[in-house]
């Protein structure tokens, strides 16, 4: 009779997920399929056409816009660049600062550091309008550092790299020291290898973040040149063939991302080890 109950409950765990699972898909396979028909609007459907390769092929390599030379590659490119750029950015600056802030006689470095969380509690959108002022007079607009920049201003790699490095044994400091190694050395040759598994996990989640970014590519590039994929839905419409392509090439990356790296993710974040 236990293992009756335990089977059922396991079966009910399972059918949960599943039914959980259908929920969260069915709406990215009825985008999907609506790109495989023809047509200039379409709606969300359920049955697969039979031009996916041919619309997908001829949207990936055909101009358009006004200037007739913004393509999916181009958008695809920019948005790479910019989850790429602001990751990389992020994860080296947050390191750099929670290493100053642990291991540097800093003065005040807990009240640097409880300003630095204070930008976790104001939600990006609510500082877009002086972000935008201070990109305009800097003459970063249309470009991509006007891109990336702005969105590294915040405290939260910082936070992790701080919990990481305070875990970090004291003796390895000591051992450091006696070894004759300087503040550099250590932080490279020591500390730069043990925040390599955090450092991975934090540049997924900032690079998903990069790549999904919609509300300041939208305020701060107006040339099409400098479009991502998600500006371009905005450009095309959320209706239009094109902008519903652009979804589902937007959404790839991401889900493989989480997909291959979900544990690695995790285990960075939370565990700072392999």
């Amino acid at each position: 009779m236990p293992n009756w109950r335990r089977w059922q409950a396991q079966l009910l765990d399972h059918l949960i997920l599943i039914g959980g699972a259908l929920v969260m898909t069915l709406p990215v396979y009825s985008i999907f399929a609506a790109t495989t028909h023809e047509g200039g609007r379409v709606r969300p459907r359920l049955d697969l056409g039979s031009g996916t390769l041919e619309n997908y092929g001829h949207f990936l390599q055909t101009g358009a816009g006004f200037s007739g030379d913004v393509t999916a590659l181009s958008m695809m490119w920019n948005s790479f660049l910019l989850g790429a750029g602001f990751a990389t950015l992020k994860v080296v600056l947050s390191l750099m600062t929670a290493y100053a802030l642990i291991y540097f006689r800093v003065r005040f470095a807990s009240a640097i550091f409880a300003v630095l969380l204070l930008t976790l509690l104001l939600p990006l959108e609510s500082r877009f309008l002086p972000t935008y002022a201070v990109t305009v007079e800097l003459g970063l607009v249309n470009t991509r550092a006007g891109l990336i920049l702005p969105l590294v201003a915040s405290g939260l790699g910082t936070l992790f790299f701080r919990q990481f490095l305070m875990t970090v044994p004291d003796a390895l400091l000591e051992s450091a020291r006696i070894d004759g190694a300087g503040p550099l050395k250590f932080f490279k040759d020591i500390l730069v290898p043990l925040s390599a598994p955090t450092a991975a996990a934090l540049f997924l989640v900032m690079f998903v973040n990069g790549w999904n970014q919609y509300l300041w590519p939208v305020m701060v590039t107006s040339e099409e040149s400098t479009y991502t994929l998600v500006r371009g839905m905005q450009f095309f419409g959320n209706s239009s063939l094109r902008g519903l392509m652009l979804a589902v090439l937007a959404f790839v990356p991401p889900a493989l991302l989480v997909i291959l790296f979900q544990r690695k993710v995790v285990k960075g974040l939370f565990d700072g080890s392999h």
